[in-house]
């Protein structure tokens, strides 16, 4: 069963029992569990795939002469790019989404969904590629998480997600690269 269809019938499904909803509920981990252990399925082939063990570190110059303006502010100084004006909040195609700073794939096409936010947004990751810490920036504390690889900051993790996770990834478009399965980027 694919992503969208599970999601269509877990969202469709009346409460008809806990039993029903707690198998309904392993399902859709299960799948989800399948998603992460399958991401290559999703790369395009030659495309880079470094390790989060592969640690990137660059001074603030190189940083500076690697990534555009947008995405220095976002992944190097923590800032948000504003809701709406990410291309990869439309983005449709198979593929991969990878860190902008360091190319460390994050997500799969699979693994999104419209939040309706104006970020893009993901319901689960590729296992082992964020950190994460407690920010206070708005006083209420939320979740940040960060490229593993290269510290890149990409957004936050709020638990108003669509089922099996729950989890909404918000992601700064600024701080992915789209790479398509097939055809161009």
């Amino acid at each position: 069963m694919n992503r969208r269809r599970l999601l269509q019938v877990l969202a469709a499904m009346p409460l008809a029992g806990s039993a029903w909803l707690a198998h309904a509920q392993k399902k859709g981990l299960a799948m989800v569990e399948e998603l992460q252990r399958n991401w290559k399925d999703y790369l395009a082939a030659g495309a880079p795939a470094p390790s989060p063990q592969d640690t990137l570190k660059l001074s603030e110059k190189e940083w500076k002469a690697r990534l555009s303006p947008a995405a220095f502010r976002v992944l190097r100084e923590d800032g948000t790019e504003r809701a709406g004006t990410s291309p990869l909040d439309r983005e449709k195609r198979e593929g991969i989404f990878a860190c902008a700073g360091c190319d460390l794939p994050l997500y799969t096409s699979a693994m999104k969904f419209d939040s309706g936010t104006g970020w893009p947004s993901f319901f689960t990751t590729i296992p082992g590629v964020f950190e994460t810490k407690t920010d206070f920036l708005i006083v209420y504390p939320r979740t940040e998480y960060h490229c593993k690889r290269c510290g890149g900051h990409h957004g936050h993790v709020f638990k108003d997600g669509p089922a099996p996770t729950g989890l909404r990834y918000c992601n700064n478009g600024v701080a992915l690269k789209f790479i398509p399965k097939e055809g161009k980027a």
